[in-house]
């Protein structure tokens, strides 16, 4: 008996998604819930379970496609009791409002729903010309507010006439030319792009004449669907924030000897290592909670100030970058920010995220000083009105009570909106950090 394996809706924002890999191939033997082929989409990156136990019969997708929720992607020949079983729905593993797929074709439970279904059931819209709905989703809505675009006036080239971000980023550049799909085509070496192609997909276009972009030895790598992401976030953020800022300099020497003589006990009590991240994320929100417009965001005219700290980490991956939520972080002891740090991380890197835990942020940290990095100005993370940058610990020679003295030494910088955020109010943020930090008084355990 055939079961349809579908291409799951992961977030009620969510319409599509793009496979990145398949982990097996036509013919190959898979278990009920093992990982059976890896998407991507705006949110986040996750590996799909097999809804069957069977074989592999047909894939009808391939690697770098781009296709709606509902969509059939492949065919599993189920085997023994597996056949009848209902297909399990996506949210068992991956987040709690995944559309459940089809059932086999031996049980008779309702039909699954069309693949229209998910998005005929998003909130009423603006409408066009012709009075149809316009169909965008939560985050193209905010672009369009943002850059000032009225979305009856974008021709959506998504998927079902859907307003895509692609759309209004071209918008924004006065109508350039709408960008297509990702291309699966190989990466060529030695001679001249295709015609008309830009260096990935289209999604990201240069300001660098073709011309003086290839020359010599080269080989032309397409960008993978979240490095396209990752660009078209970084150049919103960059065009709609007024970038600005600021510097500190913080003595960590106390929570450095601290983290010394309690990390042996912390990971053997806990089971969780003791890294100095959880001790900047309370710092930072003892500061937010002091100074709440740094916790805001944007909203046409109106700041929007969030009562609830939801702090983003960054996380370098192999093959991107992703930030993951910790939601309620005021609410947390100093062990429950450090075991949600462990957790988001480990998930994150193997691809366990579900689509919640990389939303809804208010505020953002990231770490360059983990890499060696002094210090680093990072670009904001998208609503967020700032985000933190850790430099790396170091033992420097400071002067302290008029005598040089070696002391742990970090840079810690604030990229803020300007719009919402003034250098005065920045300063001040900073400098509770840097107290915090400085005068430890919190216990670990």
């Amino acid at each position: 008996m055939a079961v349809d394996v579908i291409m799951p809706q992961m977030g009620e924002s969510i319409f599509e998604g793009t496979i990145t890999k398949w982990l097996k191939k036509p013919g190959d033997k898979i278990e009920r819930d093992e990982p059976l082929f890896e998407i991507s989409t705006d949110k986040v990156d996750a590996e799909i379970p097999s809804p069957a136990a069977g074989v592999l019969k047909e894939i009808k997708v391939k690697e770098g496609q781009t296709v709606p929720i509902q969509t059939v992607v492949a065919s599993i020949d189920a085997v023994g009791s597996a056949a009848a079983a209902p297909a399990p729905a996506p949210a068992k593993t991956e987040t709690p409002k995944a559309a459940a797929p089809p059932a086999a074709k031996a049980e008779a439970p309702r039909p699954a729903p069309p693949p229209t279904a998910a998005a005929a059931s998003a909130p009423p819209q603006k409408t066009d010309a012709n009075g149809d709905k316009i169909r965008s989703s939560p985050l193209v809505r905010r672009m369009a507010r943002e850059n000032n675009i009225d979305l009856s006036q974008v021709s959506g080239t998504g998927a079902g006439g859907r307003v895509s971000k692609q759309d209004i980023l071209a918008a924004a550049e006065g109508g350039a030319r709408a960008v297509t799909a990702p291309s699966a085509a190989p990466a060529r070496s030695g001679g001249p792009p295709p015609a008309g192609g830009a260096l990935a997909s289209g999604a990201i276009e240069s300001a660098v004449p073709r011309e003086r972009m290839y020359f010599g030895h080269y080989e032309v790598q397409p960008m993978s669907n979240m490095r396209q992401k990752i660009a078209e976030h970084m150049v919103v953020s960059k065009r709609v924030s007024p970038h600005v800022y600021s510097v500190e300099e913080v003595n960590v020497s106390g929570i450095a000897t601290l983290r010394v003589k309690s990390k042996d006990k912390f990971e053997k009590e806990s089971g969780t290592k003791l890294t100095f991240m959880p001790f900047f994320i309370r710092a930072a929100v003892e500061a937010l909670r002091a100074f709440p417009t740094v916790n805001s965001s944007v909203d046409g005219t109106n700041i929007v100030l969030h009562k609830e700290c939801n702090i983003g980490i960054a996380v370098a991956l192999d093959w991107g970058l992703i930030v993951p939520v910790i939601k309620g972080a005021e609410e947390k002891n100093f062990f429950g920010l450090a075991r949600a740090v462990t957790d988001l991380a480990e998930r994150a890197r193997s691809k366990k995220l579900k689509p919640d835990e990389v939303m809804e942020s208010t505020f953002s940290i990231t770490n360059p000083g983990v890499f060696g990095g002094l210090f680093g100005l990072p670009v904001i993370n998208q609503p967020n009105v700032a985000i933190l940058g850790l430099g790396t610990i170091e033992k420097r020679p400071v002067v302290i009570d008029d005598a040089i003295a070696i002391r742990s030494m970090v840079y810690l910088t604030l990229s803020y909106d300007h719009r919402v955020v003034d250098g005065a109010v920045a300063h001040q943020f900073m400098g509770h950090v840097k107290h915090t930090l400085e005068n430890w008084t919190e216990p670990l355990f």
